[in-house]
């Protein structure tokens, strides 16, 4: 009988399996490496590990155990970053083909006069405009050429083009012409993955809303590829539950929604952290959060006010925008795999390259010759220096020492100075991330407590709350996992919106009515579709809202109820408290626009729940395991440290630092100075001593 609820977040590094058990309400964990030529691979192998340990009894159908499947990815993204989508083409209005390149004319370094932008996705020889136009008031002014968009469609399939993307001026708000061009190129290019820009992002600012669905089309093969071999694998285990995909809006979706808007899951791994810290926060009484999330490739951090990461509704990731749902995570190219080197002038330099997961750190002795931060803190000691995994990954402590030591005769120091500087390195880098979440947007650091996370975030988390002058690190009881299990601890979402330039007053009250009105429809349209039940059903609705003339906007929650005179009067005081929190003051008398409402459907589903235990009293010496030298910058020495295991902590222990805790999916550093304790959900927290 299907009984285990199964979590999996395939990372750049390792693969993160979490199940949970519906009958008793166990947690296991299982952990195995990432394999990077085919991620369905590792995916099938964890699952299948996981399965045979928590569930010997199913045999040759390890997955026939399976209730139900949750999966986070990177997929799409490190294929956007490694720039490896398939060659894309693009059909826009007459006259617009160089707006992808164009773009908004902005430098992201204003005073780097040779910043290099990210590589155009779409060549120019590859992006036919065709004759038609409609205005901004939904007026056709030229209607669609069709001979001259079937050429187009025929110049695209000799160039040999997988996917093409097709975005016309003002389509979000008339999408005739574009619905009509998809019909041709179909037609035309049957075997081609096609998509169109009222389909991905039905929305104002033409250029975002051109991105986003050119990066839709330039990952929609890669994904729906990574689909289609990863069901057959899960479907050999024997499994017969719906497996589900998460969304950058930290929902989860059908496999098949996913491969049709792969660019909703850039942010799927991060997003599912973000999820899990939030319900484990919550749980533990801690509603100011910033999250920590450090894995081999990337560091993600967000803020998390009231318990509730914000959304947004359009980034920058690795350069390219996109107008999509997501939540607000920010990711810096720091993780344990990140390699360290002299740069130009002599300084040293950590990330964003990374060693990945093949051939990994030099400790892996997989053939990498160049120190990555889990080689410093291999060679500091702050890793176990014989082992990770619980004893199944030996690593070679020789050989990162060896590796640090060329580096440092670059820089003229020893080799643990060198150890310790790469962690020093490290920790500013993730510093720069955190204030860009927190102080740039008037939050500080200091009201708020840490959340560590990832592989490598409790390993890290002390030095970087010390950096941040955080007084607070909230350790969950599995952080490396913490990704996977977030899986678990989330629903099925879908994001509506619909642009409309209204002036925030009474006279628009019919309008945003009848708006949501009609977005609500798709709402109910897409509960139906996904089969969930009414009493799951939930809707929020939300309006992005700026002064007449500004380029960004806010995102204000509408109060709950028909839509009124009282509802125009909370948004325009709800956009006056928001506006002055990030940007500092207020514009008294000055027009205020709604610019794009947005509802958000949610589909409750069950959940993993967290269970408490009782108080086991403070001694915390029955989970010491060993003792070993451990290089701490404090003593500017090894220092004896007793070892402590993070399975054998219960309920109410306390002890101080220095101390180290191991387990299996991570590493914990309680540095000189700080105190840790285990609450009732065996959550570590670690606070700094009076």
């Amino acid at each position: 009988m299907a009984r285990w609820r199964v979590g999996v977040d395939s990372g750049g590094t390792f693969t993160d399996v979490c199940l949970f058990d519906e009958e008793d309400g166990r947690v296991e964990v299982w952990k195995v490496s990432s394999t990077p030529d085919d991620p369905s691979r590792g995916i099938a192998q964890g699952v299948e590990e996981g399965m045979r340990r928590v569930a010997p009894e199913s045999g040759d159908r390890p997955g026939a155990s399976v209730a139900y499947f949750g999966h986070g990815t990177t997929v799409a993204t490190n294929a956007l970053i490694q720039h490896r989508g398939v060659r894309t083409g693009l059909v826009t209005t007459d006259g617009f083909r160089d707006l992808l390149e164009i773009g908004r004319q902005k430098r992201p370094d204003l005073y780097d006069m040779q910043a290099d932008k990210p590589p155009t996705l779409v060549p120019r020889d590859l992006r036919q405009e065709v004759p038609e136009r409609v205005r901004y008031t939904g007026e056709i002014d030229t209607p669609l050429d069709e001979a001259k968009m079937r050429a187009a469609a025929r110049a695209l399939k000799a160039a040999d083009v997988k996917a093409i993307a097709v975005s016309f001026l003002y389509g979000f708000i008339r999408p005739e012409h574009e619905k009509r061009a998809v019909d041709i190129l179909r037609e035309e290019h049957p075997d081609a993955f096609i998509c169109a820009g009222h389909e991905i992002a039905p929305e104002f600012r033409e250029y975002e809303r051109l991105s986003t669905v050119v990066l839709n089309a330039y990952l929609g093969p890669v994904m729906r590829r990574y689909i289609e071999r990863l069901t057959p694998r899960l479907q050999g285990l024997g499994m017969t539950a719906t497996p589900h995909l998460t969304q950058s809006n930290g929902g989860v979706i059908g496999f098949a929604a996913a491969a049709d808007m792969p660019v909703r899951t850039v942010l799927s791994g991060p997003s599912t952290g973000v999820v899990g810290a939030q319900a484990i926060g919550t749980l533990a009484g801690f509603d100011e959060l910033i999250t920590f999330d450090m894995g081999g490739t990337s560091t993600d951090v967000a803020l998390l006010q009231g318990g509730q990461c914000k959304m947004t509704s359009e980034a920058v990731v690795h350069g390219y925008p996109i107008k999509a749902p997501m939540l607000d995570i920010h990711t810096v190219g720091a993780g344990g795999g990140s390699i360290a080197y002299v740069d130009a002038g002599g300084l040293l330099k950590v990330g964003p390259r990374s060693c990945g997961a093949d051939p990994g750190p030099v400790c892996y002795a997989r053939g990498n010759e160049e120190p990555a931060t889990t080689d410093a803190n291999v060679v500091l000691q702050t890793l176990n220096p014989d082992y990770l995994l619980g004893g199944r990954m030996a690593v070679r402590q020789d050989l990162a020492r060896e590796a640090i030591g060329r580096l440092a005769e670059t820089l003229g120091l020893g080799v643990m100075e060198t150890a310790q500087g790469i962690l020093s390195v490290v920790t500013a880098n993730m510093a720069r991330a955190i204030r860009v979440i927190s102080i740039q947007r008037g939050h500080d650091p200091r009201d708020y407590t840490l959340m560590a996370f990832g592989g490598a975030g409790p390993l890290h988390a002390a030095r970087l709350a010390k950096e941040l002058e955080m007084k607070r690190v909230l350790v969950p009881r599995n952080p490396g996992i913490l990704c996977a299990m977030g899986l678990l601890l989330t629903d099925l979402r879908a994001d509506f919106a619909a642009t409309k330039l209204l002036p925030a007053t009474e006279d628009s009250v019919t309008e945003v009515a009848d708006s949501f009105a009609s977005l609500t429809a798709r709402a109910e349209d897409w509960f139906a579709q996904e089969h969930i039940e009414a009493a799951a059903r939930r809707l929020t609705r939300t309006a992005d809202m700026r002064y007449a003339g500004q380029n960004y906007e806010l995102a204000v929650p509408l109060p709950d109820g028909p839509v009124t005179a009282a509802t125009m009067h909370a948004l325009t005081s709800g956009f006056a408290d928001l506006h002055r929190q990030r940007y500092g003051f207020v514009a008294d008398g000055e027009p205020v626009q709604l610019v794009t409402l947005r509802l958000e459907a949610t589909g409750l589903v069950r959940k993993a729940e967290l269970k408490s235990y009782p108080d086991a009293g403070p001694d915390a010496n029955g989970a010491v395991i060993g003792q070993r030298q451990v290089w701490f910058p404090e003593a500017g020495d090894f220092v004896a440290t007793p070892i402590y295991s993070r399975d054998a902590l219960l309920p109410g222990n306390r002890f101080a630092g220095p101390a180290i805790v191991e387990q299996m999916d991570t590493t914990t550093v309680v540095p000189p100075g700080m105190k840790a304790r285990v609450d009732a959900y065996l959550n570590l927290i670690l606070e700094v001593t009076a």
